[in-house]
């Protein structure tokens, strides 16, 4: 296992050898949750605990809790790449969003084979 997984918030995994710990944080947020544990049932379990504390708070706070990965980013690539991109997605009569998408689907397809 790379990440942990709950509640749709991924959280990575690291290692301490200095403090013989294993700790993470949740990623794809703009705030900072983290957690920590000296076996991996540990870790899980901290990981889980620190997404309910951090849902739990912005519930009594009255504020919306950040969602990881919503689907939306903005990316900046040289002028020509886009000019490009915006050609090949007009010749498969494709949104350049759905073009984007598609490489993207493509990419990680490769690599998590």
């Amino acid at each position: 296992m790379r990440y942990l997984n709950y509640k749709g918030y991924t959280g990575s995994i690291e290692y301490s050898k200095e403090d013989e710990l294993l700790y993470g944080k949740v990623l794809g947020i703009k705030g900072l949750i983290s957690y920590e544990g000296k076996t991996g049932k540990e870790l899980e379990h901290d990981f889980m605990e620190a997404v309910e504390e951090y849902l739990s708070t912005c519930k009594e706070g009255g504020i919306m809790a950040e969602k990881p990965f919503k689907g939306s980013f903005n990316v900046r690539i040289p002028t020509s790449l886009h000019e490009k991109a915006a050609l090949m997605a007009m010749e498969e009569k494709m949104s350049l969003n759905n073009f984007v998408a598609e490489s993207i689907r493509e990419k990680v397809s490769r690599e998590t084979r």
